[in-house]
């Protein structure tokens, strides 16, 4: 998995916010005010101004499952046509999937990429083919999310019950999160890694 920040919006901009709606703007960004209204007195709407825009590369096809279920964020997917088109005639079928871990044998999903790669060849449709995929297929997106859904996020998915994959991917994904913007998600993040 590799995870990038692309781009986020600066701080004063939801500090902006804020100090509209008490009529009193600064000059500079004011982090414990920032830290107060959005996060102790749970004024988070003023956070939703701030977004993070994330490549994310080589996740399963099980994580973006998962990561469709938080609505208040945007997901542009590679398509699934277009990577069928590149297993149609790839060799190391390894490479589509992602490591599960000890104990599990890539075997029988790379099986059934065979069956898909044979699929295809006849000539059957990839949008036919797309549902014999396996959960651990790998997929790329683009992924974007305000302050306020990151938070939420954070919390639910660094958290030990969360899907191994996804739990990792909660701490890139704040590993990689400006550290002047880290003090209004840190105590969200539940299991450090």
């Amino acid at each position: 998995m590799q995870v990038t920040l692309l781009h986020n919006t600066p701080l004063w901009i939801a500090d902006k916010a804020i100090g509209k709606c008490w009529a009193k703007d600064k000059e500079f960004v004011d982090r414990d005010r920032m830290y107060r209204v959005g996060n102790k007195f749970k004024h988070a709407s003023t956070l939703e101004h701030i977004n993070y825009t994330f490549d994310i590369d080589g996740v399963s096809r099980a994580l973006l499952q998962e990561l469709s279920r938080h609505r208040h964020a945007s997901l542009s997917v590679k398509s699934t046509r277009y990577t069928l088109k590149e297993l149609k005639n790839a060799t190391d079928l390894e490479s589509f999937l992602v490591k599960i871990g000890p104990g599990f044998d890539p075997k029988w999903n790379i099986d059934v990429l065979k069956n898909i790669q044979e699929m295809l060849k006849t000539g059957i449709s990839t949008d036919i083919v797309k549902y014999m995929l396996p959960e651990a297929y790998k997929t790329s997106l683009v992924w974007t999310i305000n302050m306020r859904s990151l938070q939420n996020f954070l919390s639910l998915r660094t958290d030990k019950s969360a899907l191994w994959e996804i739990r990792n991917l909660a701490h890139e994904v704040y590993n990689q999160v400006p550290e002047d913007h880290q003090f209004m998600l840190s105590e969200f993040v539940k299991e450090r890694v």
